[in-house]
């Protein structure tokens, strides 16, 4: 693929074309849930690029490594789910890849390794653990949100898959794990929830 120029004009009285190239309003369901998809995937970049600052800060390489490596084919799976979610049943095409029970077996496989090297919990844990931490933290909320938009579309919208669904859901667990995962392994301290005292 070969973009020649970014700007098209066509966007300027608020519509957009879907893959296939049916035009719809810009806040329509099904691109409110591709572009919050962007927007996660945006913050992961983030996450990526404050992971490897940490490596001139002296942080282990191997933590580094192994983060970025999974984060990189995270990226390219949201890349995957928003072009689905960008493209409506009938312009689907034969082999178009949709992500479903493969990605959320490995990220279910990613989730069991890294809880393996964390202490249980014992508190509600608030947003932070240093700059990678946090940024997982951000990934997760938006995470969140483009799994409810997601919802929101498949009630308006026929043709999505409960992979993309069920992608999303898993997506967020193993955000706020590898958060965790990432406080310790880069020195950095979980901000604990304090209960209320009576």
């Amino acid at each position: 693929m070969r973009i020649t120029k970014v700007y098209t004009r066509t966007g300027d009285r608020g519509q957009t074309r879907l893959v296939g190239g049916a035009r719809v309003r810009k806040d329509a369901p099904r691109i409110e849930a591709y572009g919050t998809v962007d927007e996660l995937n945006a913050i992961v970049g983030l996450v990526r690029t404050w992971n490897q600052r940490s490596a001139r800060d002296g942080a282990p390489d191997e933590a580094i490594t192994r983060l970025d490596q999974e984060l990189k084919v995270i990226q390219n799976d949201l890349f995957n789910v928003g072009a689905d979610l960008a493209t409506p049943p009938d312009s689907r095409w034969e082999g178009m890849h949709r992500v479903g029970q493969t990605e959320v077996e490995r990220l279910e496989a990613w989730i069991d390794g890294l809880n393996q090297d964390l202490p249980p919990l014992k508190e509600f844990i608030l947003p932070g653990g240093g700059p990678v931490g946090a940024f997982f933290h951000q990934a997760r909320t938006v995470c969140r949100r483009a799994e409810r938009r997601t919802l929101s579309m498949m009630d308006h919208e026929e043709g999505v898959g409960e992979g993309v669904l069920q992608y999303l859901n898993r997506l967020s667990d193993y955000l706020f794990v590898a958060g965790r995962w990432a406080a310790k392994a880069l020195g950095e301290a979980e901000y604990l929830w304090e209960r209320p005292t009576p």
